[in-house]
C-alpha cells in the first residue's frame, strides 16, 4: 500500500480525557478503521491509581505541564498513516487552593501523537498552554486571596457583585474583552502556512502554538479593525471554486461572531496563508439580525455549503444580569428562553446577502454536522429548494449545559440523569414554499443509546450530500458519552464500540490514499479509562 504524508491533523477537542503519566486511570490513544468501526490500539499505559479511585481520569488534572514519550503499539497502524495528530481541551482544573468546576473552564492542555505508519511507531505529548488566564492562576498559588482576574465560563471576575465602581470595571472589561478569559481549551486550527492556532469562545483566546514542541508562541492578532471580543468557537475551513472551470482555490476560514451592538452576528472570512488576502486580515462577509431576544444566542458551532451560510439562532441566549450585573443564571452566562423562538438563517456567501430566514421548532445544539443544498444548482441560475443541515440536538432542553459541571461528572449518582440527544436534521426552505423550517430526527435514537455528540465526518464531504457519521455516543446508564459509533444515515445502521470504564473522545476521520468510497478510511481517537479498587 503506498504510503501518504499528512499534514497536521487538528481536531476540535473533546476537552476532559488527559490523564498524565502518573493519574488515576489508564490513557489509551487509538486508530480505528472507520469502514468497520474496528479498532486496534496504539497505546494502553498502566497508571497506578493515586489517590481516590473513584475520580475518573477524564475529570482528573494532569500531574505534569509537560510529557513526551513513545506509546506502545498494539494491533496495528496503517503503513500509510504519517502526521501529527493534535488536539487540545481542558486538562487542568486546580491551581493550588483555586478549583474550577465546569468542563468548559479547565486550563488548557494541548496534546500531540506522532503517527509514523511506515514503522508502525506512534509518539505522544502534551503540554499546558500558557495563557495569560493559567498563569494568572499559577503566581496567585499560595495567596491569601486568590489572583483571579479574568472570567471564565462558570465563574465570574469579580466572584461577588461588589461596588457600583467593580460593576463598572466589569462591564468595560466585557466590553474591551479585557476582563475575559484567553484559556484557548476549546479549537485546534492550522493556519496553512505552518502556524496552528487554538480557540475559545473569546476573540483575545485566539493562542499560536508550536505543532512540534506544542510551546505557546504568542498570540494571533488579526491585522483589521473589525471589533468582535466573541466568537464561534468552531470556524470552518473551506475550499473556494470558480464558476467556469470549477477548479479548487486557496482555502478560506469562515467566522461567526455574536454582534451584541446590533443584537446579531457577523460573518467574516480570512483567506488561508498563502492565497490572495490572506496576513491574517478578517473582511466582512455579511450581518444577520436576530430574530427574538434582547441579546444574540450562544452559537458554538455552525455550517456551511458550497454556497451558502447557515447561522443557528436558538432560545439560549447570552444573559443580560450575567453580563452587566455579575450575576450567574442557572445556564451561567445565558437564560433559557423558549418564547424568544428560533430560527435558521441563510447568507449566500458570495454576496452576504440573507436569502433565508425562517423560524423553526426549538433546539438545543452545541455542533453541527454538516449541511447541504437539496436540488437546484446556482451556476445554472437555479436556487435550490431547501438547506439541509444536520446537528446533535439535545431535544430543546439545555439541561446538558448544567450536566457538564464537574461535580456532576465525577458523582456515580448522575448516571441516571445525562440528558437525551440524537441527530436532528433542519429542512430550510430557500423557495418561499413554506414560512417555517422542519426538523426531524434522522436515526431511531436507540441506535445510538439516546446520546450524540462531538461528530466528525470525511472532510471531503463538508457542505455536500454524506451518508456516513461517526460520534461519541453513549451506552446507560452512564453521566457522558462512553461509546463510539459509526452511522449509515441511509441504511440507518450503526457499528458500535464499548469498553467499560472509558471516556472516548471525538473521533477524527483520516480517508485512505486512493480511496474511492466516502467511509473508507482510518479514524483517530483518544480515550481514558478508569480502574476501580
Amino acid at each position: 500500500m503506498a504510503a501518504c504524508k499528512l499534514p497536521t491533523l487538528c481536531t476540535a477537542p473533546t476537552p476532559y480525557l488527559y490523564a498524565s503519566r502518573r493519574s488515576a486511570g489508564q490513557t489509551i490513544i487509538s486508530t480505528a478503521a472507520a469502514s468497520a468501526c474496528h479498532r486496534c490500539r496504539a497505546s494502553r499505559r498502566r497508571i497506578q491509581a493515586a489517590g481516590d479511585c473513584t475520580k475518573h481520569s477524564a475529570w482528573t488534572s494532569i500531574r505534569h505541564e509537560r510529557w513526551e514519550g513513545d506509546l506502545a503499539i498494539e494491533g496495528h497502524i496503517p503503513a500509510w498513516l504519517n502526521g501529527t495528530y493534535l488536539r487540545n481541551g481542558p486538562g487542568v482544573w486546580e491551581v493550588g487552593d483555586h478549583a474550577l468546576d465546569h468542563v468548559f473552564d479547565g486550563y488548557a492542555t494541548l496534546v500531540r501523537v506522532y503517527f509514523q505508519g511506515a514503522r508502525g511507531r506512534a509518539t505522544g505529548a502534551h503540554r499546558q498552554i500558557e495563557s495569560d488566564a493559567y498563569k494568572a492562576a499559577a503566581r496567585a498559588h499560595g495567596r491569601r486571596r486568590p489572583l483571579m482576574r479574568m472570567r471564565e465560563f462558570s465563574q465570574l471576575c469579580p466572584s461577588e457583585p461588589g461596588t457600583l465602581l467593580d460593576r463598572l470595571r466589569h462591564v468595560v472589561g466585557l466590553v474591551t474583552g479585557a476582563g475575559m478569559s484567553d484559556n484557548a481549551n476549546t479549537a485546534v486550527l492550522p493556519l496553512g502556512d505552518g502556524r496552528v492556532v487554538c480557540l475559545a469562545d473569546v476573540t483575545k483566546s485566539s493562542v499560536l502554538v508550536d505543532p512540534e514542541t506544542l510551546e505557546t508562541v504568542g498570540k494571533l492578532r488579526y491585522a483589521d479593525r473589525l471589533w468582535c471580543p466573541v466568537q464561534c468557537t468552531h470556524p470552518v475551513v473551506t475550499t473556494t471554486t470558480t464558476t467556469t472551470t470549477r477548479a479548487a482555490a486557496a482555502a478560506e476560514v469562515l467566522m461567526l461572531h455574536p454582534d451584541f451592538a446590533r443584537r446579531g452576528y457577523l460573518v467574516a472570512r480570512m483567506m488561508a496563508a498563502g492565497g490572495t488576502g490572506s496576513n491574517d486580515r478578517r473582511e466582512v462577509v455579511g450581518r444577520v439580525r436576530c430574530r427574538g431576544g434582547t441579546t444574540p444566542a450562544w452559537v458554538h458551532s455552525f455550517a456551511v455549503t458550497a454556497k451558502y451560510i447557515v447561522v443557528p439562532e436558538m432560545p439560549l441566549r447570552y444573559s443580560v444580569a450575567c453580563l452587566l450585573m455579575s450575576e450567574l443564571t442557572p445556564f451561567y452566562i445565558m437564560d433559557w428562553l423558549p418564547h424568544s423562538g428560533s430560527y435558521m438563517h441563510v447568507i449566500c456567501r458570495s454576496t452576504g446577502n440573507t436569502v433565508a430566514s425562517v423560524e423553526v421548532p426549538p433546539f438545543v445544539a452545541f455542533h453541527f454536522i454538516n449541511a447541504y443544498e437539496e436540488n437546484g444548482d446556482d451556476d445554472d441560475g437555479v436556487r435550490p429548494n431547501a438547506i439541509i443541515a444536520d446537528c446533535c440536538e439535545y431535544y430543546a432542553d439545555p439541561a446538558i449545559i448544567q450536566a457538564l459541571a464537574l461535580h456532576r461528572l465525577r458523582s456515580p449518582e448522575t448516571a441516571k440523569d445525562f440528558p437525551d440527544s440524537r441527530v436532528a436534521r433542519f429542512r430550510i426552505p430557500l423557495d418561499g414554499s413554506a414560512a417555517m423550517g422542519e426538523l426531524e430526527t434522522v436515526l431511531d435514537p436507540e441506535e445510538h443509546g439516546r446520546g450524540v455528540e462531538l461528530s466528525t465526518i470525511n472532510p471531503d464531504y463538508v457542505g455536500k450530500e454524506y451518508r456516513y457519521l461517526y460520534a461519541c455516543t453513549a451506552r446507560r446508564p452512564c453521566n457522558f458519552f462512553n461509546a463510539l459509533t459509526k452511522m449509515d444515515l441511509v441504511e440507518k445502521e450503526t457499528t458500535s464500540w464499548h469498553e467499560e470504564g472509558t471516556v472516548p473522545s471525538e473521533p477524527f476521520f483520516v480517508a485512505r490514499p486512493g480511496a474511492t468510497n466516502e467511509d473508507d478510511g482510518r479514524g483517530c481517537h483518544i480515550y481514558c479509562k478508569h480502574h476501580g479498587r
